[in-house]
């Protein structure tokens, strides 16, 4: 499961936008392309969770702001962290707000629309308001607004545009079931998949991960992730504390030490650090979710005794 930490600092960060980014209840109402289809909306359980990577968040939809209620969640994550489709569907992008900044509509398959506000808008890791909203630093490179894009596909990266200039990066995330009013995105974040990452459909990945031992049998390892980099690519997540179930087969190496001798997996101990290399596997939804045992271990590396 994807790290969710709601540390004092972070709710601090909560107040503080809680006075200076009120955006949601002043954005334009989404609107819902026609269909003759009954549409109900999404089971709480059926999105994706529309960051990759660590993130903070509380129940603060309804809270007041300067604009009126709160109507979305703020999502606190590293700047530039991933922006995911929530489920399938047709992406708008919106630049015109002063108080959203950078943004993108998301009319998805069931009718629901979703917001991405606050969207990146700098070309470095400070705050320097110099990218604009635009592909490459908002929006992934090769996506066009109108384009149709799959659950879990990347649509922007998480900023701090708009009225949360200066403010610790965030996604507000908003939930408009029939492209009407905004309901309470919060159970459906609790309840969403969470994608251990990200790469397009019809490729072969390798995970480099390192973390800690949970346990270990000759035939798996569960393994609590501190950092995972996704190969090919630059896909790099930290901080992550998320637990995987590794298979492991009779074929893959078990070292001590990163020149040491091999040994047995079942020697491994509860609480010491591994880095582990993944066999090359073709993407698959149970893949990208990490869904234990169908990610098998090529080679594993544990400390020196």
């Amino acid at each position: 499961m994807v790290s969710i930490r709601t540390t004092a600092r972070a709710l601090l960060v909560l107040a503080l936008l809680g006075f200076a980014a009120g955006t949601a209840a002043a954005l334009p109402p989404p609107e819902l392309p026609g269909s003759s289809k009954a549409r109900h909306g999404p089971t709480r359980d059926q999105i994706v969770f529309p960051v990759l990577g660590t993130v903070t968040f509380t129940d603060d939809f309804g809270a007041p702001r300067p604009q009126g209620p709160h109507q979305g969640i703020d999502i606190l994550a590293p700047k530039r962290a991933l922006a995911l489709a929530a489920e399938p569907g047709r992406v708008r992008f919106f630049t015109g707000s002063g108080r959203a900044g950078c943004m993108l509509y998301l009319d998805g398959a069931s009718g629901t629309t979703y917001l991405y506000v606050h969207l990146n808008n700098d070309l470095t890791q400070g705050n320097d308001n110099r990218g604009g909203c635009r592909n490459g630093v908002t929006f992934p490179r090769g996506l066009r607004t109108g384009a149709r894009v799959q659950a879990g596909q990347p649509v922007g990266f998480v900023g701090d545009s708009g009225d949360a200039d200066g403010l610790h990066p965030h996604l507000h995330f908003e939930v408009h079931p029939h492209g009407g009013r905004a309901r309470n995105p919060y159970p459906y974040l609790i309840a969403a998949r969470r994608l251990l990452f990200y790469m397009p459909a019809g490729t072969t990945f390798t995970l480099a991960l390192s973390g800690i031992v949970v346990s270990a049998t000759d035939a798996s390892l569960r393994v609590r992730i501190g950092t995972l980099r996704a190969l090919p690519g630059s896909l790099t997540l930290r901080n992550l504390g998320r637990p995987l179930t590794l298979a492991v087969p009779s074929y893959a190496t078990v070292e001590r030490g990163e020149h040491g001798s091999s040994t047995h997996l079942a020697t491994a101990k509860r609480g010491e650090r591994v880095i582990v290399w993944t066999e090359p596997a073709d993407v698959t939804a149970d893949a990208e979710a990490g869904k234990d045992g169908i990610i098998s271990a090529a080679r594993i590396v544990l400390p020196a005794t």
